[in-house]
């Protein structure tokens, strides 16, 4: 009882944080840059940033195909085993 009780009284919490509103001033609609990227770019880094995102990218792609092939591999072994069953 004493879990449910504090999980919800978190959930009442974090709900009342998030529905604080903060002010939109002028000068955030007036705002069209974002200085990190800029910074980044005249340095010639961001296309480190970008090649590191994508060989992350291409590393969960890569593992990601080969567990479905693994799985695939291991569910028709299975089935192979279970039909022999079945027959014999």
């Amino acid at each position: 009882m004493r879990k449910i009780l504090l999980i919800l009284c978190l959930f009442c919490s974090l709900n009342v944080l998030a529905q604080e509103k903060q002010e939109i001033t002028q000068q955030d609609y007036a705002n069209q840059q974002v200085e990190m990227a800029d910074r980044f770019r005249a340095d010639g880094k961001i296309y480190v940033v970008v090649g590191v995102i994508g060989l992350i990218l291409g590393g969960l792609l890569t593992y990601a195909v080969i567990i479905d092939r693994k799985v695939s591999r291991l569910e028709n072994l299975v089935e192979n085993r279970s039909s022999k069953h079945l027959v014999g």
